[in-house]
């Protein structure tokens, strides 16, 4: 396992420092971060009724494929009571507001993984309502990327090799900023931050992890299906909903994903909805990708003059 590095700065919103580039995050590194914010305070206020958001989820919650996953008005109400108790502090409102008007993709984004992590925690985590009230880990996993240039986050062409690693350096960034604003480097929600991009072959980043953690790997698809199904800038149109979920099931046949929290997905775009645990998933891929799609594809660096 590597050595946790902020290959670039760390900054808040309000562009304070916490990081500079090349600097190696060790406890040491963090309890300083932590203990430079102990006379700072932070008001606490209900996600769902900040803004908008409650009218923008469930305007998500009823567009296709959402709406067959999101089809039982008891089991939606459910949902939106559990989030209802989620409670973040300002700075991250403030982001999303942030994206709201400057990236609208990842607005939408961050508000369906945590719906998404929300209903699979809730088949696969005995404890789920504590862990969901208290982590706060869906509306909090993309935080670093108020880290990433907005050009950068919106291109339409084909990433730089530097220009993907900033994008994915948002992972050490939510971690750095998680652990700041939460003022714990072992907060649920700074775990998920850091590690929803790993994948269980030990082939994702920061750290190339192969041991993930349940409420992790339920982010880490929530956030690959929503990448899918969604607009997104990197390609002309989305995902349909069956081959987001052949693209899914392939990497969880590739022990990159859990396969149960896999099954849990699936389970829920049947409309009889039956226990994940009794779910049969096809093994049989017959979707295509959408034409024009340039995620992965990495242009050469301009040479600096």
């Amino acid at each position: 396992m590597s050595v946790l590095m902020s290959r670039f700065p760390v900054y808040t919103l309000d562009h304070q420092q916490l990081l500079p580039a090349g600097a190696e995050i060790s406890a040491e590194t963090l309890d300083a971060i932590v203990s430079s914010r102990s006379d700072i305070s932070f008001d606490s206020l209900s996600l769902l009724r900040h803004g908008s958001v409650k009218e923008d989820i469930l305007s998500f919650l009823r567009t296709p494929p959402c709406d067959i996953i999101f089809s039982d008005p008891q089991e939606v109400g459910e949902l939106l009571n559990l989030m209802d108790t989620v409670h973040l502090a300002s700075p991250f409102l403030q982001s999303l507001d942030h994206f709201k008007h400057h990236d609208f993709y990842t607005y939408r984004h961050i508000l369906m993984v945590f719906a998404f992590s929300t209903l699979l925690a809730k088949d696969l985590l005995p404890d789920h309502k504590e862990w969901i009230r208290h982590a706060a880990t869906g509306p909090t996993h993309d935080f670093g990327k108020v880290c990433v240039p907005l050009e950068t986050l919106k291109k339409t062409t084909p990433l730089t090799r530097t220009e993907r690693s900033i994008i994915e350096h948002h992972t050490t960034a939510g971690y750095v900023l998680l652990c700041y604003y939460l003022g714990d480097p072992l907060h649920p929600a700074a775990m998920v931050a850091r590690d929803h991009h790993e994948r269980r072959d030990g082939s994702g980043y920061p750290r190339g992890l192969t041991f993930i953690d349940l409420l992790v790997e339920i982010v880490c698809v929530s956030d690959v299906y929503d990448a899918l199904i969604s607009p997104r800038p990197y390609r002309v149109a989305s995902y349909d909903n069956r081959t987001a979920l052949e693209e899914i099931t392939s990497q969880a046949e590739k022990n990159k994903l859990n396969w149960d929290v896999v099954k849990a997905l699936v389970a829920h775009n049947r409309r009889e909805k039956p226990p994940f645990d009794q779910c049969d998933v096809s093994r049989e891929k017959r979707g295509k990708p959408p034409k024009g799609n340039v995620h992965g594809i990495i242009a050469e660096d301009k040479e600096k003059k």
